[in-house]
């Protein structure tokens, strides 16, 4: 049987990032996509130009089709915009009880603004989060959970620490906006993990987060431990890197498809 891997998060109409890249990268793995669309966005490598939520209640009506007849071997949830919709996806995963959840908590632009309102922040914290099988915060995120700056290694597991209080799943904090190294903490059940990588030095990089944490699932769904599925998902994503597609004027995505 081929595994099936949800993605709930906001489409990116250019392609490189969100429902799309979760697809994409869900499809290479040689698993069964199915998306749950949260928002629409009219974006693409320049930058985001205009947002269309969903209704909760439209949210839930997609995640009630897809477990009541294809039931998701792993979840991954992406772009939620308001608490409301936070709160039915929250509670859909729960009613169905829900396996696998890979949490991307898309709280902080690239260029630093924040994309949640504090309302919507408590509520992906307290409801949302203590879900996931795992979360993935990079930087940026992993500094709005914990509350300090994060500037090295030392820092970065404190942060993990401190953040363990508010999940009981695993939490990886990605180091890609370090400028030396892109290497990632695994913190679960009070142990550190690192998975060291040589960093790639390629602007293009709409969609790692996505990419990442989708293949994080697509891994999960499989049957493979967390450590090694995020060891695979690097080693995914160091190679989409690495074949430097060069498409649109600013930060272009990631060749997927390298792989095959």
């Amino acid at each position: 049987m081929i595994k099936k891997v949800l993605t709930i998060a906001g489409s990116d109409c250019s392609g490189g990032a969100g429902i799309q890249a979760d697809i994409k990268t869900i499809t290479v793995h040689r698993m069964y996509a199915m998306s749950a669309i949260t928002a629409l966005t009219a974006q693409n490598t320049t930058g985001v130009y205009g947002v269309l939520e969903a209704t909760p209640e439209f949210v839930a009506q997609q995640i009630d089709c897809i477990f009541s007849d294809i039931r998701p071997d792993a979840v991954k949830i992406g772009m939620v915009s308001n608490s409301r919709i936070i709160e039915v996806i929250a509670n859909k995963l729960i009613e169905y009880n829900a396996e696998n959840i890979v949490v991307d908590p898309v709280m902080v632009a690239t260029s630093g603004s924040r994309l949640l309102c504090d309302e919507a922040m408590e509520t992906l914290i307290t409801k949302l989060l203590p879900l996931g099988t795992v979360i993935t915060p990079n930087i940026p995120e992993a500094e709005t959970l914990c509350g300090f700056k994060i500037q090295n290694g030392s820092d970065m597991i404190k942060a993990a620490e401190k953040i363990s209080n508010m999940v009981s799943g695993g939490i990886l904090i990605k180091g890609g906006h370090f400028e030396s190294t892109a290497d990632d903490l695994l913190y679960i059940g009070g142990k550190t993990h690192w998975f060291k990588a040589e960093r790639v030095n390629n602007p293009n990089a709409h969609g790692t987060g996505c990419t990442l944490s989708s293949a994080i699932a697509c891994n999960l769904a499989d049957g493979y431990t967390l450590e090694q599925s995020v060891e695979n998902a690097k080693r995914y994503i160091t190679g989409a890197l690495k074949a430097e597609l060069n498409l649109g004027e600013g930060s272009g995505p990631l060749k997927h498809t390298y792989n095959i």
